[in-house]
């Protein structure tokens, strides 16, 4: 109700000023035709000025603001992979059977180009974990997971996630590996089936976060130059990867 006062209070404002302008007009130059024609003309351009406000100017605007909130997204994306993310793809990486082979896609360097990550995130595929050591890398799993739960229920309630979909989706599987590792007790002495329904819900996890990563690589590799180095250097499929410059 207050903003719909106020809305008409500017209105009306704007509309005894338009009138007040007019008239002090006609009292110095006694030309009513010339106001009435100048009224005329003005109406027929309102049609295009609002065109040029309401749609040209508001898409840029929009545009402009969606940009800043996607950046403001990434800095929330970089959070994530810095205190869970990277950490998560160790392990999924560890439980990979296939994980030297497929890494060897996903050594980055300064030299890569848009198209190196298109194919990367080409052969991206589900993980095939080793069965034999499931229930420790579980173990693991739970631990890293409910530890870093707080943090990751406070990124879920983050508004500007609507904005980014794939990153919904990868809070929404980690949040739901995490519930079902922490309903069960013993994640040693499952049954196959339970542990095959679990590689489920990993894999969906590894093919998200991997996605995720990549994209979030494009974006320090397109943007932030010295954040990509550090990246480069913490690369959890690259095995000789060293945080330390040895060159």
């Amino acid at each position: 109700m207050k903003r719909a006062n106020w809305l008409a209070t500017l209105a009306l404002s704007f509309l005894l000023t338009s009138v007040v302008a007019y008239y002090i007009h006609f009292l110095i130059f006694r030309d009513s035709t010339f106001i009435f024609k100048y009224f005329v003309a003005q109406l027929g351009f309102l049609p295009i000025s609002t065109i040029l406000v309401t749609i040209v100017l508001n898409q840029l605007m929009g545009k402009r603001d969606k940009n800043i909130r996607m950046q403001k997204l990434n800095m929330v994306i970089g959070a994530f992979y810095s205190d869970v993310g990277t950490d998560l793809l160790k392990i999924l990486a560890s439980a990979d059977l296939e994980a030297k082979s497929f890494g060897q896609h996903l050594k980055l360097n300064t030299s890569w180009s848009k198209s190196d990550f298109d194919q990367a995130k080409r052969n991206i595929r589900e993980i095939n974990m080793d069965k034999t050591a499931l229930p420790s890398q579980l173990e693991e799993l739970k631990s890293l997971l409910y530890l870093k739960r707080n943090h990751l229920l406070r990124l879920l309630e983050n508004p500007n996630l609507l904005e980014h979909e794939t990153f919904s989706q990868l809070l929404q599987a980690v949040f739901h590996l995490t519930e079902e590792l922490g309903g069960r007790a013993e994640l040693s002495q499952l049954p196959n089936s339970d542990y095959a329904h679990l590689r489920g819900d990993i894999g969906r996890v590894y093919v998200l976060l991997v996605n995720q990563w990549l994209a979030y690589m494009e974006n320090l590799h397109k943007n932030y130059p010295y954040l990509f180095s550090l990246a480069i250097r913490t690369n959890p499929f690259d095995p000789e990867a060293s945080i330390e410059i040895t060159e």
